[in-house]
């Protein structure tokens, strides 16, 4: 799937001469010549990276690029203009620019500085979701260690927490008690010991408190973790 890069640019030929650019190496490109529409559709729309003019109709590329910071919004973003001094590159970078490219510009030059940032970008998201469990509305942060169901906060003590991450690395399969005990409790099965139901029995109530089932019973065989429905 190709990468979807917004340009706003009021410049038809600038504009013009990047797209067709970017369009032949493969990118998914929109357009906008105004500043408030270009934030409209930066907003509205599931970009890879924002390249925006600083000089712009209805709104600056700045003020544009700020409220979109002030959002929450991380998409990478290239700043372009004409003023090319170190003051107005270290401005840009401060409103939230990952990269400033002063006019005129080679295209291969910024072919290049897209792909650097994107390369960032998806180093990035691995990374994240390396450190990250999702199955349907459950989140598990395994570097803060706290865990959320549709936004709600579940607390867990450490054990509880350790078993449902197992569980979690094993979404949509079925848990025997013995693999529990073995991987949670390294201890090997004990018929006597009900201590997984138990552990099961208060991860369940925890996470499904005003909510689905998640955690589900099979009977005869252990436990699955599934968002069902």
């Amino acid at each position: 799937m190709s990468h979807r890069i917004l340009i706003v640019e009021d410049d038809a030929a600038a504009a013009d001469f990047v797209t067709r650019g970017l369009a032949d190496a493969g990118f998914t490109v929109e357009t906008c010549e105004d500043g408030r529409a270009g934030l409209a559709r930066a907003e509205a729309g599931n970009f890879d990276l924002w390249i925006f003019d600083r000089m712009l109709p209805g709104m600056d590329g700045l003020s544009m690029l700020g409220l979109l910071r002030e959002q929450g919004r991380r998409t990478p973003a290239i700043m372009l203009s004409a003023l090319g001094t170190v003051d107005d590159k270290v401005g840009g970078l401060a409103a939230g620019a990952d990269d400033y490219l002063a006019k005129p510009f080679s295209f291969a030059e910024l072919r290049a500085r897209i792909a650097a940032l994107l390369r960032r970008a998806d180093r990035a998201e691995a990374e994240a979701q390396a450190t990250r469990i999702v199955v349907g509305d459950l989140e598990i942060d395994l570097l803060s260690r706290t865990v959320a169901r549709s936004g709600r906060s579940v607390p867990l003590v450490a054990r509880e927490f350790h078993l449902l991450e197992y569980l979690a690395r094993h979404a949509g399969e079925v848990v025997t008690r013995t693999m529990m005990l073995e991987h949670v409790w390294n201890c090997r099965f004990d018929p006597g010991s009900n201590v997984v139901d138990v552990h099961i029995g208060r991860l369940r109530r925890k996470l499904e408190e005003g909510e689905r089932p998640i955690l589900h019973t099979v009977r005869g065989a252990g436990y699955r973790l599934a968002v069902e429905g």
